[in-house]
């Protein structure tokens, strides 16, 4: 079955129907680097990583691992790291996963751009937590509130994909 995103801010999962945000470059099949576009695509979810000193560790049949404070993702298209989560320090430019707000609380990595990475194609393409009640857009990933995206990974099969639909 497909979580099937589209760029009203909707998502379909089975007989679900939830609320999530997308990219504030909305959904763009030519994704770049630093654009704010969610990618266009049909998409594996990888694994999950949780935030343990603000909630437990979601239900879901993808590998789930605690986040620590050290835990990077590197988004430097000219370092070999592209695109991959590392520890911080990292001698190249990353973002900090470990975050004062609440959106990585459970965070999704997912398989856009990847083996290998393509330099400049899109990094940390990740399925979190909304930003609040009003479901801000995101830098391109896809975020949904707390308990829906609990719920979907849940859900979750190794044969389920998450879909970006373009319109």
């Amino acid at each position: 079955m497909d979580l099937i995103v589209s760029p009203n801010g909707e998502a379909v999962f089975g007989a679900g129907r939830y609320r999530c945000a997308v990219g504030r470059g909305g959904i763009r099949t030519d994704k770049r680097e630093g654009d704010g576009a969610s990618p266009a695509g049909r998409f594996r979810l990888l694994d999950v990583l949780y935030r343990p000193d603000r909630t437990a560790a979601p239900a879901t049949s993808l590998p789930v691992a605690r986040l620590g404070d050290t835990d990077g993702w590197c988004d430097d298209p000219a370092h070999p790291d592209y695109n991959r989560k590392v520890a911080l320090p990292h001698p190249a430019r990353c973002e900090r996963l470990w975050r004062d707000d609440r959106l990585y609380d459970i965070v999704v990595a997912t398989d856009h751009n990847t083996g290998p990475a393509v330099p400049g194609a899109g990094s940390a393409i990740f399925v979190h937590v909304a930003g609040g009640p009003d479901y801000p857009p995101t830098e391109g990933c896809i975020a949904f509130g707390p308990q829906d995206l609990r719920d979907i990974l849940a859900a979750w099969t190794a044969a389920d994909r998450l879909v970006i639909a373009k319109g």
